[in-house]
């Protein structure tokens, strides 16, 4: 049997082997004719999976190691009966570290304090959910926006869900972690628009680690001349990876969509996406990456937090080990004029995106530290000594 995976899918060549050959390739520029003779391909999101790249081809099975699939033509895979799956909750740790971090960073940066402050989640599903959990680590007060989750079934435990206006109305920092939909009530493409901005808290924090064409850069770019949005935090962006280049210097913490992109989440979604494969197949898995994980590299932080505010705290021990500021430092520079070299550059980044690891991974021994504190080390997901 063919496959094709394509590249950024750590241990990919090593999972699909026990099925047949592996090919990888560039995902962003795979063609018919790099698919033509595979029965199985696994992508991720920078893959437009569609007529133009399959019709003609052997292909008999497409999984994409990611949370979302607007980069698949689904009516068209399910059209031709050749069956599909995603990978939904791999990241979903990584995403709510990236935004913890961020906030944690932005509020030592700026001089405020998290805790105490109103925390609006638009999108509450595998991601919204563990922001959550770590926006009451941080002491934060959380509102809930997610329409069609309202709509199902009572959650355990039960959520409390309000209006989008009366969320946008309170909240000192807004969140998004919506899918990217077009059609349909709860359509989601460019729903961050001038009348979204309208409806916000004056001077709040905004943060897009969704998709791009969630939001309207000029309207972002409007919120943010008049002091509507104070600072903005961006991983995510319209046009990527051709993005909106006169938005970057406005933004305080712009990284290229890799909020989700921690090694632990992209092996996740590799197993995901294989073990799919073997079902669909009629297979046993029969592999595993566990021998194969590399040692962290920050197993052990031992950390004095006698005398010092938690915020302070908290913030030290996630730059330790996710040092958000050089994910914006390796970014400011691709901001260039030209597009074609823009959008190598923000495709270079993820490519040769260094390796992080999320907090479980790493023990904490603290000294001189409450219990208070150290419920919220633990509630982000460090291991408490």
């Amino acid at each position: 049997m063919n496959i094709v995976c394509a590249t950024n899918m750590p241990f990919a060549q090593e999972a699909f082997a026990t099925l047949g050959s592996v090919t990888v390739k560039d995902g962003r520029t795979l063609t018919r004719a790099d698919v033509q003779d595979a029965e199985l391909l696994a992508v991720r999101s920078t893959t437009k999976v569609n007529r133009a790249l399959l019709d003609g081809t052997r292909v008999r099975f497409v999984g994409t190691a990611t949370i979302g699939t607007d980069h698949l033509d689904i009516p068209y895979l399910e059209t031709h009966g050749i069956p599909w799956c995603y990978a939904p909750g791999c990241n979903a740790n990584s995403v709510a570290e990236y935004v913890a971090t961020a906030l944690l960073v932005l509020a030592q940066r700026h001089g405020f304090t998290l805790a105490g402050k109103t925390l609006a989640i638009i999108g509450v599903g595998n991601v919204g959910s563990r922001v959550l959990q770590k926006a009451q680590a941080l002491g934060l007060r959380v509102l809930l926006n997610d329409p069609p989750r309202e709509r199902q079934a009572p959650s355990s435990p039960p959520l409390s869900f309000s209006p989008l206006a009366e969320v946008l109305a309170a909240a000192d920092i807004v969140t998004l972690h919506v899918p990217l939909t077009k059609g349909g009530p709860d359509a989601t493409h460019q729903m961050v628009n001038d009348a979204f901005f309208a409806q916000l808290k004056r001077g709040a924090i905004f943060i897009n680690s969704a998709r791009g064409p969630v939001v309207e850069t000029d309207a972002l770019r409007r919120a943010l001349d008049a002091g509507t949005v104070s600072h903005a935090i961006i991983d995510t962006w319209e046009g990527e990876p051709a993005y909106r280049h006169d938005l970057l210097p406005r933004v305080d913490l712009a990284t290229p969509h890799i909020a989700g992109y921690s090694y632990d989440g992209r092996v996740n979604g590799t197993v995901m996406v294989y073990r799919e494969a073997c079902r669909v197949l009629g297979v046993a898995p029969g592999w595993s990456p566990a021998a194969l994980l590399p040692p962290p590299p920050v197993p052990l932080i031992e950390l004095d937090a006698a005398g010092r505010p938690a915020e302070a705290v908290l913030h030290d021990l996630c730059q330790r080990v996710y040092d958000i500021g050089a994910d914006d430092h390796r970014m400011r520079p691709t901001a260039l004029a030209d597009k074609t070299l823009r959008a190598m550059a923000f495709d270079h980044l993820r490519k040769h995106y260094p390796d992080r690891r999320e907090f479980p991974h790493t023990r904490v021994v603290l000294h001189g530290a409450g219990e208070a504190l150290r419920a919220s080390v633990r509630g982000l997901g460090f291991a408490v000594s």
